[in-house]
């Protein structure tokens, strides 16, 4: 049950980060010749582009997109048929029921089968952790990027949160949240880790408790690149903030090759 819930959920998240995206794609070559300072050590360094800032993101979750596809291969596999851990001595059809539940192939070894319970779910939360890492990251670079002393974006008043006592106050809390659930998913990775390792071999009551991390960080990830897709479709590029802030030292290396 687990591995077919899984699998459903893994199809829904590769399709809705393909439409992040494609989001990110439109966005990149959208603004591809919009000048924008690059960064180093957080300092303002060279010439770069928004299209060059948002391809970045677009290549990451590309790379990301390759983990899921691994995590959902080795998810693929059926593992009935080995009862307790040690087979049946019945004469049923392990590739029958396989291929009834849709499954790519039976997962062979029957102690095996019990060893990786808990195993498939940390490789899938392991991919799902980069795809958070990367959402965090261009959270954090938005937030920064659309304060006033920036100015470089503007995100849609619909995703913004008011101030209990600051009324003129736009709060980017949707954003933060992202930032902030980036780290609850790597903690469901690290929990369900630490409840799978150094088991017995066999089956174990412990991995009972590796369903609540897997399900709760498919949710929150599914939720993180449907909101982020949603921000990135409308997001504004305030251009003459852009334009004032490729100020004459990041042209210095320019300067050194000539």
């Amino acid at each position: 049950d687990t591995r077919l819930y899984s699998k459903e959920k893994l199809i829904e998240i590769e399709e809705a980060l393909l439409k992040l995206c494609e989001t990110l794609l439109s966005f990149a070559e959208k603004h591809k010749n919009m000048p924008m300072p690059g960064y180093t050590h957080t300092q303002k360094a060279m010439p770069s582009s928004v299209g060059l800032f948002a391809g970045a993101f677009l290549e990451s979750l590309l790379d990301d997109l390759i983990l899921l596809k691994t995590a959902y291969k080795l998810n693929n596999q059926c593992p009935l048929g080995s009862a307790a851990g040690y087979g049946v001595s019945l004469p049923i059809d392990r590739q029958l029921v396989s291929d009834l539940l849709g499954f790519e192939k039976v997962q062979n070894n029957v102690i095996y089968v019990q060893n990786s319970r808990g195993k498939v779910e940390s490789i899938i939360l392991s991919a799902l952790t980069q795809i958070m890492l990367d959402l965090g990251k261009l959270a954090n670079d938005l937030i920064l990027f659309s304060t006033v002393e920036f100015g470089y974006f503007s995100i849609p008043k619909e995703f913004c949160s008011g101030s209990s006592i600051m009324p003129q106050k736009l709060n980017l809390c949707v954003l933060e949240l992202v930032r902030a659930k980036a780290s609850v998913v790597e903690s469901y990775m690290f929990q369900l880790n630490s409840i799978i390792k150094n088991l017995f071999s066999g089956y174990n009551r412990d991995l009972q408790l590796t369903k609540e991390p897997l399900m709760k960080g498919i949710d929150i990830t599914l939720d993180s690149i449907n909101i982020i897709n949603l921000i990135a479709g409308k997001l504004k590029v305030n251009k003459e903030k852009c334009i004032e802030s490729c100020t004459p030292e990041i042209f210095a290396t320019d300067y050194a090759y000539e």
